[in-house]
């Protein structure tokens, strides 16, 4: 038997249909702001500004950017997490906080089912690179001097967890060498006493590395990846050298709060993938050590997940701890 009610919730839910569209049918009507997880002058600084003022092109609405650095990128991405889900908070996550981090350490946010994903931006090649004082010119070379004196270089990571944390290690694994680890907070002060010697090696992102390679005030060994990097292309990937799993690629990507409307993520979606598309954009996040990466919302989900286990393996094979 059909209740009496039915007819009022019938109304009651199209209501709310209609209002669910009608409020954002105009989105968006206010700034967007986008978090980055680490502190202004690096690359994911750096490409969130590249794709701001993209999208406030193309929105026509401010688009600004807080950096809200610390905690390997858990501040950020907690705050974003918390923020409501309208399409007025976004995040550029990248590989630490939404695959790295949740393979080390017990996080207050969930990176699949906390956050929406919007659209990829791009990924930026890991180097391995050297302090000239270090005879080794390749990777070969590297392994045997390891080898010969296990235990007497160190090598400089951005902290436990980070990118240049996890490739030191694959590439420890990889080879059966052992390095002295010495942990930062964050990649300026690892990069400064590598090249000064203080430690030896590190695995920095293209973006960091790249003005020092190309100065002569690094060596760089070989590329983390499974491809050479467009910016420099001389330099051979470790596994060309005979090196195989050590795969860091280091992705950025934007995303949003869960529960985001749908409507919202797919127009976002499609205006940031129509800026990734543009020559112009993709000069400039090339620029910065960049390569751009279109994907569906649907797309960038599922890669992620697939992060996430590739990440928990390392983890567990190298019995890496967040202390």
């Amino acid at each position: 038997m059909q209740s009496r009610n039915a007819p009022v919730l019938c109304a009651l839910a199209s209501a709310a249909v209609l209002f669910c569209s009608s409020a954002f049918a105009a989105y968006p009507e206010k700034t967007i702001t986008i978090v980055v997880p680490t502190a202004a002058g690096g690359a994911n600084d750096a490409m969130a500004r590249v794709i701001g003022q993209a999208m406030s092109a193309a929105l026509k609405q401010p688009v600004v950017i807080d950096n809200k650095a610390g905690a390997n990128g858990a501040i950020a991405s907690e705050f974003v997490m918390r923020a409501a889900p309208d399409g007025y908070t976004l995040m550029l996550g990248y590989v630490a906080t939404h695959a790295m981090n949740p393979a080390l350490q017990k996080l207050r946010y969930d990176p699949v089912k906390d956050f929406e994903p919007v659209a990829m931006v791009g990924t930026s090649a890991t180097l391995m690179v050297v302090t000239p004082s270090v005879k080794a010119n390749n990777a070969k070379e590297l392994v045997a001097a390891l080898k010969a004196a296990p235990d007497k270089t160190s090598y400089a990571s951005a902290g436990n967890g980070t990118a240049p944390h996890f490739a030191a290690e694959m590439f420890k694994l990889s080879t059966g060498t052992s390095m002295l680890h010495v942990p930062y907070k964050g990649s300026a002060p690892a990069i400064t006493d590598t090249l000064g010697g203080q430690t030896q090696v590190m695995f920095p992102s293209l973006f960091t590395a790249m003005p020092y390679v190309k100065a002569g005030k690094l060596k760089a060994i070989g590329v983390a990846g499974t491809k050479r990097s467009l910016q420099m292309p001389d330099v051979p990937t470790l596994k060309e050298q005979g090196i195989d799993n050590v795969d860091v690629s280091q992705w950025y990507g934007i995303f949003a709060p869960a529960k985001t409307p749908k409507p919202v993520i797919e127009q976002l979606n499609k205006v940031l993938n129509a800026a990734l598309a543009d020559p112009g954009i993709v000069k400039k996040l090339e620029d910065h050590g960049a390569e751009v990466e279109i994907m569906t919302p649907e797309q960038m989900r599922t890669y992620v997940q697939q992060e996430q286990v590739k990440w928990k393996k390392v983890v567990q094979a190298a019995k890496l701890s967040a202390d």
